[in-house]
């Protein structure tokens, strides 16, 4: 069947199953948005921005398992798309970006609307194509999905220039997937996952330290098995948190940073520490030298590269989190009938004492503080909303304050650690679980580096929340600058030409509601919940209210400020 390159593109994507994409349109782009216009199988959000189109996709994913795909035009277009895609790649996220490209004839020559975008993407994908022949689009697209999805997931770049786009080709469904050099790791190695069992069966004061990984793979419902076989403590990275229910006596919820005082005295203590699906980075580590100085490790991650990477291991296992995890549970059970494992009743006793001494607390009474709205918006939605943040101190309440017991309901910016995502990332949440509440926690800061996304929202009637928390600073930067910096608030303060945010969401045809006391926190919530509109809440709350507890940076876990 003969067609034009753009009909293949579509014809491609839609045999992938792709059921929306995020983009803007633009010169290079008009083929391929011309045919986008004939599909019946593919619903297109236009956005406003091209890095909200990434976020979105980005978020569609997280929440979905599935590919996320977002679509710009060439030059400024794509540029506009780095930081998503490099948001997305650092966090393992399944996405395809496809950018338009000026004519192959003109490639290299500052054509107008030129970039380099597979040159700049370079660092911040993990594949990319330039397409040189109309021929190639069916495979390319099937190879990028295969790509994007498998092993550790992340970001893969379609560059189309447009003369490929209306150049026309024999069409043909993709057989048999050839990838040379690219076979990730799926099956643990046997020999190391019975070594892992045995140090597993002997470890007097064990933890479970689990990250993003394990909700990639669909490994929640493994590790929850596993933690109840061996009765281990659970303590997650920030890309872990849901995998393992916070509810649960056996959670010692988020470590590292701006983790809980116990989590990370246990990890401080422990003599063994199982890491699945985790990379030991800096927010977890904190001072590397003196970090876990008592325990051994052992590694599962289906990334050779991590393994051994910040952290010396002693039991390294390379492969799928979801299949070791089924792998260590059979084998544990084998051998746990064989061998008598020590008591670790000293051990969950010490970790239940740190937790009566040093437990988050949401702060009662007045002034309005951002720890009561998160903890209201978990007690409103009964833990069952998707939560998305922005970054920085809102992005910290949120994983500390809502108790999350599954997987894939916290959508947040974990390496790269970028502003402006959550709420394009909550649009993409609310299309790719269309039932379900989405609440992105926002700062006053985070949220107008994408506010235009309201347009989005409100067009496409996504009717998601926004919950400000209006401190009138960075907060975050503030923190640190009043905490090391003796408060020399050198361009944090925000309180002068802040917007009125009720007036802006209502500018674009959203609901607007401001709270002032904690009296209204829940009526509010509520009534964001109840309408068919996207609604931006604004909290004003307490302007110097810190996180505790914080780990300064280049410090030691155990020198913990705050949290008691």
């Amino acid at each position: 069947m003969r067609m034009i390159g753009a009909k293949a593109l579509i014809k491609s994507l839609e045999s992938e199953g792709v059921k929306v994409i995020f983009g803007i349109p633009g010169g290079v782009m008009l083929h391929i948005y011309d045919e986008l216009y004939r599909s019946k199988k593919i619903r297109h959000i236009l956005c406003r921005h091209e890095q909200a189109a990434a976020h979105a996709a980005d978020g569609y994913a997280r929440v979905t398992g599935k590919v996320g795909v977002c679509m710009s035009t060439s030059g400024p277009g794509a540029t506009n798309l780095v930081t998503g895609l490099a948001n997305a790649n650092m966090d393992s996220v399944s996405m395809v970006a496809i950018t338009g490209q000026v004519a192959t004839s003109v490639i290299g020559t500052d054509a107008f609307q030129e970039a380099d975008t597979t040159g700049i993407t370079l660092p911040v994908v993990k594949h990319s194509y330039l397409i040189k022949d109309p021929g190639d689009v069916p495979e390319v697209v099937h190879q990028a999905f295969r790509i994007a999805s498998s092993g550790r997931p992340g970001v893969v770049l379609i560059d189309v220039p447009v003369d490929i786009t209306k150049s026309e080709m024999e069409y043909h469904v993709p057989k048999e997937l050839k990838l040379p050099g690219y076979r990730p790791t799926f099956k643990g190695h046997a020999r190391q996952i019975k070594m892992a069992a045995r140090k597993m069966l002997s470890a007097k004061r064990p933890i479970l330290y689990v990250g993003g990984g394990v909700i990639t793979s669909g490994g929640s419902q493994e590790l929850r098995k596993l933690a109840h076989l061996l009765d281990y403590p659970v303590t997650t990275t920030l890309m872990g948190i849901g995998s393992y229910p916070e509810t649960d006596k056996r959670s010692l919820k988020m470590l590292g940073m701006h983790g809980t005082r116990y989590a990370n005295y246990a990890m401080i203590n422990a003599d063994l520490i199982v890491a699945v699906g985790a990379r030991f980075d800096d927010r977890v580590t904190g001072k590397l030298d003196e970090f876990a100085q008592e325990a051994e490790v052992i590694h599962i991650d289906i990334d050779p590269a991590e393994i051994g990477k910040n952290v010396a291991v002693d039991i390294p296992i390379v492969g799928d989190a979801k299949e070791i995890l089924s792998e260590l549970i059979e084998v544990v059970t084998k051998i746990k009938k064989e061998v008598k494992s020590p008591d670790l009743t000293s051990w969950h006793k010490q970790i239940n004492e740190w937790k009566k001494k040093y437990p988050l607390k949401v702060p009662k009474g007045r002034p309005l503080r951002p720890q009561q709205v998160v903890d209201a918006i978990y007690r409103v939605t009964k833990g069952k909303a998707i939560i998305t943040t922005e970054v920085g101190q809102n992005q910290m309440w949120a994983a500390q304050y809502y108790k999350y017991t599954r997987p894939r309901t916290f959508v947040s910016s974990g390496g790269l650690g970028t502003m402006g995502y959550g709420f394009p990332a909550a649009i993409g949440a609310k299309v790719g679980k269309p039932d379900a509440i989405v609440f992105d926690v926002a700062g006053d800061g985070s949220i107008q580096m994408n506010i235009q996304e309201l347009a989005t929202a409100v067009v496409n009637k996504i009717p998601v929340n926004v919950a400000i928390l209006n401190n009138g600073y960075l907060g975050m930067v503030r923190q640190w600058q009043e905490l090391f910096y003796g408060k020399r608030y050198s361009q944090t303060d925000l309180s002068r030409g802040v917007p009125d945010f009720v007036k802006v969401a209502e500018a674009y045809g959203a609901q607007g509601l401001r709270v002032t006391k904690p009296a209204e926190i829940e009526s509010a919530i509520k009534k964001a919940i109840a309408t068919d509109k996207p609604t931006l809440i604004d909290f004003i709350v307490e302007a110097e209210e810190n996180v505790f507890p914080m780990v300064a940076p280049g410090a030691a876990l155990k020198d913990m400020i705050g949290g008691d």
